[in-house]
């Protein structure tokens, strides 16, 4: 299947510690999209994702709430160029 759309988030605000990785990575899934999520040193929360564009913006509207103790400032978007050597099958938590 040829991926669709591709997107770099970095959600700033309180968003580590507060499951904002776990409750992303489920999101993603629940969609059915493709990528990654981690925490960036400077605080942030960098995510990557892939798949089909209007699942993609639900997923971001859903990215600038987050889970419920999280409180999202700011979400930074690039919308990427499509790959056709993308590898990610799956949604998860990298390093």
């Amino acid at each position: 299947m040829a991926i669709l759309s591709r997107a770099q988030l970095t959600v700033s605000g309180r968003v580590q510690g507060v499951f904002y990785r776990q409750t992303t990575c489920q999101k993603a899934r629940s969609l059915g999209l493709t990528g990654w999520v981690r925490n960036a040193d400077d605080g942030s929360v960098e995510i990557e994702v892939a798949g089909n564009r209007p699942l993609i913006e639900e997923f971001i509207a859903w990215c600038r709430i987050g889970p419920p103790s999280a409180s999202v400032s700011q979400i930074d978007i690039t919308w990427l160029e499509k790959d056709t050597n993308y590898q990610h099958t799956g949604f998860e938590i990298v390093s």
